[in-house]
C-alpha cells in the first residue's frame, strides 16, 4: 500500500523538480508552516483569498514584518496553490494582496572604499569579492562558479542559470587572472585528494546529474571556491565538498568593512551596485550594463542612473559654502 506524502513533502518535491535553490525551499516551507498553523492546521485546499489576506494582514500588523518579507510569504503561498494544489486563482484578484514595497536607491561605494574593504579581506574571500566587484556578480553567482566557467583563453566568465534565468558572459578582470589560475590549481589538488579519500563528487543540478551521471566526479565541474572541509549534502545526505557558505562570506565582508572604517551598510550586493554605477560613470551605455548584469528589463538597470544623479547633486554647493 502506497503511503500518501505529507503536503510539505510534496511542496519540497515540487521545488526540487523546478530546480529552486535550497534557501528558497527552506523559506517557502517556513512560511507555509506559519500559514497553516495560523489557521489552526486547516488544509490549504479548504482555504481561499480571505484566509490568505488574514494571514498577510497578521504579518504586517501584528508581526510588523517589512513589505518585502510579506511578499516573500505571499510568493510561498502562491507557489503552493498554483504549482502544488493546481488551483486556479484568477478569480481571486490575488495580486491585489501584494504589499507595496518602497523603492530604494541602492547605496554604493566609491572606488577608494571598494579598495579599502578588499584590502582588509584575505585569501579566498578577497578573491571572491574581487570577482563580484570586477564582474558585477551576485553572491550566489560568484559562489556557484565552477572551474569550467572561467575561460582564460577568451578572458570570459560564464554565468549559467542565474537569478534572471538568463545565461550571460562577462569580461574576466585581468588584474586577478593569475590569482584565478592559481585558484584553479588549488582546487585541482583538493579534488585529487578528495577522490583518493573516497569522496570527490560535487552537487549537480538534477537534470544534468541524470544526463551526465559521471560528470560530478570531473575536475571541471568542481566549485571554484570550495569549502575547507567536506560536508553532508542536506538533500541527498551524500558527503561532498560544497562551495564557500554565504553566511561565512557575508561575515568576512562585514568584518572587513569595519576594519576599513567604511561607515556604510556593506553587504555582498553593494559590490554589484558599485560595479554598475562605476561603469555608468565611466561612460558605458545603459543597455550594455543591462546585459552585463543580466537584467531582464532595462528599467531595472535604470535605477543606477538615479544613483549617478544623486551623486551629481553633490556638485551643487551649499549656501554655507558660497
Amino acid at each position: 500500500m502506497e503511503v500518501k506524502k505529507k503536503l510539505l513533502d510534496v511542496v519540497r518535491d515540487k521545488i526540487r523538480f523546478k530546480h529552486y535553490s535550497l534557501s528558497t525551499e527552506k523559506t517557502y516551507v517556513h512560511w507555509l508552516k506559519h500559514y497553516i498553523f495560523y489557521h489552526n492546521k486547516k488544509h490549504p485546499i479548504q482555504m481561499a483569498k480571505s484566509e490568505i489576506e488574514a494571514f498577510l494582514t497578521h504579518l504586517a500588523v501584528e508581526k510588523k514584518v517589512s513589505p518585502s518579507t510579506q511578499n516573500q510569504a505571499f510568493s510561498a503561498i502562491l507557489f503552493l496553490y498554483k504549482e502544488v494544489l493546481g488551483i486556479d486563482m484568477s478569480a481571486w484578484n490575488i495580486q491585489a494582496l501584494r504589499a507595496r514595497e518602497r523603492k530604494h536607491i541602492p547605496q554604493v561605494l566609491t572606488k577608494e572604499e571598494v579598495k579599502k574593504v578588499i584590502d582588509n579581506l584575505t585569501g579566498t574571500y578577497q578573491l571572491i569579492v574581487y570577482l563580484m566587484y570586477g564582474c558585477g556578480l551576485r553572491m550566489s553567482e560568484a559562489l556557484n562558479i565552477r572551474i569550467k566557467d572561467i575561460d582564460f583563453g577568451f578572458d570570459k566568465v560564464y554565468i549559467w542559470d542565474s537569478k534572471s534565468l538568463k545565461d550571460r558572459t562577462v569580461p574576466l578582470p585581468q588584474v586577478i587572472k593569475q590569482r584565478l589560475k592559481a585558484q584553479v590549481d588549488y582546487v585541482e589538488g583538493v579534488h585529487t585528494k578528495d577522490v583518493a579519500d573516497g569522496y570527490g563528487s560535487v552537487y549537480m543540478p538534477y537534470a544534468l546529474e541524470r544526463k551526465y551521471p559521471k560528470a560530478k566526479f570531473e575536475t571541471k565541474w568542481q566549485f571554484l571556491f570550495p569549502m575547507r572541509n567536506v560536508s553532508k549534502d542536506p538533500r541527498s545526505e551524500i558527503i561532498r565538498r560544497h562551495h564557500v557558505h554565504e553566511k561565512t562570506l557575508g561575515r568576512n565582508i562585514k568584518e572587513a568593512a569595519l576594519k576599513a572604517k567604511v561607515h556604510k551598510r556593506v553587504t555582498s550586493h553593494i559590490f554589484r551596485h558599485s560595479y554598475a554605477t562605476h561603469l555608468l560613470q565611466s561612460g558605458i551605455d545603459l543597455r550594455s550594463i543591462q546585459e552585463l548584469l543580466g537584467h531582464k528589463s532595462v528599467e531595472t538597470t535604470m535605477i543606477y542612473t538615479h544613483v549617478v544623479a544623486e551623486m551629481n547633486k553633490g556638485r551643487v554647493a551649499s549656501p554655507l559654502d558660497m
